[in-house]
């Protein structure tokens, strides 16, 4: 045995027992949380999350290594995963499938935070029906330089959208700076349409909150707003659900919210520390989300009136690639985080002469989807450099393939 390894625990949970390896493993150094610590938070606000994740298929998102390491996505579920777990197959876009773990219990939240998973990121169906999703999933992302009044303003602008058409909004903080904004809905739609109902509803908060809000698919061109990100809803994605724990320093949880702390808390005031007194005093805010089911007609029709959406424009070289109207450059593409922030910070000291005009939302960092993890990749917008002084295209800092000695159907440059 490793001796740094303590003994694993055995818990009962309901009628099920569920072994937690390495109990003692610290996971969030600066509360000192251990990965029991996680397991025992979990089943404190096991009604609530189960409200958002049970009985949907989910992408498993593990942190072997800690917060401070990238994490690995694993969409089938293990081989040897127990009885109480259940499993949905889903097929993609890519012409691949995978079975995919569904959790239906307290011992099912147990099970998977002892595999690393911090969060919980299920699809927005029900595994008895994978095509008809049930849930509208409204991303509020804030560009770098928007503070948190301003992701109020839009969230209250997308309630009253909401209003509108006959829907009902629930909104929770996110886990990091955003908000996010559930809808129950009949599946009775495809995804596709789900998607067109949420960029309809993007459009319309930015047509309404001009500014403030955004619903720009290309990030240099969203300034210093807050982007409705309306391709959550797209097939394959998923979004980390009510009480999931993230992988910031203070354990910060995504907590359901009233409509009325929308406006008078902090996201920072909800962590594992703190979250689940505030379940036993209070419940869960989101109890009623599923008596509150709606239709996608007001906004599909909505979308017929809007007309379709401004399609940006493409290369004549025959690529069909997207031309960015923005003066852009590329810094790095890297495997992690800390390096794409390095990489940064080393084409900084080299044009230190233009970093001072530079805007917040003009430094783009993207965590870019790899085959099972994620990839990073740094660009400039120099739209406040006077073209003069601008910096020419350098060769990349770091370049990293994400791709390399992988080959499948549909590879990206297959």
């Amino acid at each position: 045995m490793n001796p740094s390894k303590t003994p694993a625990e055995i818990l009962d949970i309901g009628d099920a027992e569920v072994r937690v390896s390495n109990p003692d493993k610290v996971v969030f150094p600066e509360p000192g949380l251990t990965k029991l610590d996680l397991v025992r938070y979990y089943l404190s606000v096991a009604e609530g999350a189960l409200r958002g994740a049970g009985g949907r298929p989910m992408v498993l998102k593990r942190f072997p290594k800690g917060i401070d390491a990238e994490p690995f996505f694993q969409k089938r579920v293990p081989e040897n995963h127990p009885e109480f777990i259940d499993t949905a197959t889903l097929h993609y876009s890519s012409g691949t499938s995978a079975e995919e773990t569904v959790i239906r219990d307290a011992a099912g939240l147990a099970w998977v935070v002892n595999l690393g998973c911090l969060d919980l990121n299920p699809h927005p169906v029900r595994a008895e029906d994978l095509d008809h999703p049930d849930e509208l999933r409204i991303d509020l992302d804030p560009m770098p330089g928007v503070d948190w009044s301003q992701i109020v303003d839009v969230a209250y602008v997308a309630r009253e959208v909401l209003d509108d058409v006959g829907l009902v909004g629930w909104p929770k903080t996110s886990g990091s700076r955003g908000l996010h904004i559930l809808v129950r809905i009949a599946p009775e739609w495809s995804y596709s349409e789900l998607r067109l109902a949420a960029e309809t509803l993007a459009r319309e908060v930015e047509n309404r909150a001009p500014g403030l809000a955004t619903a720009r698919w290309w990030k240099e061109e969203r300034g210093e707003s807050v982007f409705v990100d309306f391709n959550q809803n797209a097939k394959d994605r998923t979004v980390a659900s009510a009480y999931s724990v993230r992988p910031r320093p203070d354990a910060r949880v995504s907590t359901p919210l009233t409509w009325a702390e929308v406006t008078s808390t902090r996201p920072e005031q909800f962590t594992v520390r703190s979250v689940p007194e505030r379940f036993a005093e209070l419940g869960d805010p989101h109890a009623g989300i599923d008596d509150a089911v709606g239709s996608l007609e007001g906004l599909l029709a909505l979308a017929k009136e809007l007309g379709p959406a401004e399609k940006a424009p493409r290369a004549g070289d025959g690529s069909g690639r997207r031309v960015s109207t923005m003066p852009l450059i590329e810094v790095a593409r890297t495997k992690t985080k800390p390096e794409a922030v390095a990489a940064l910070d080393e084409w900084k000291a080299r044009h230190t002469d233009v970093v001072p005009e530079l805007h917040p939302a003009d430094v783009l960092i993207d965590g870019m989807r790899g085959s099972s993890s994620l990839w990073y990749r740094v660009r400039v917008n120099l739209q406040h450099i006077p073209e003069a002084k601008r910096p020419p295209q350098e060769e990349l800092i770091a370049d990293y393939d994400p791709w390399a000695g992988k080959e499948w159907p549909g590879r990206p440059g297959s």
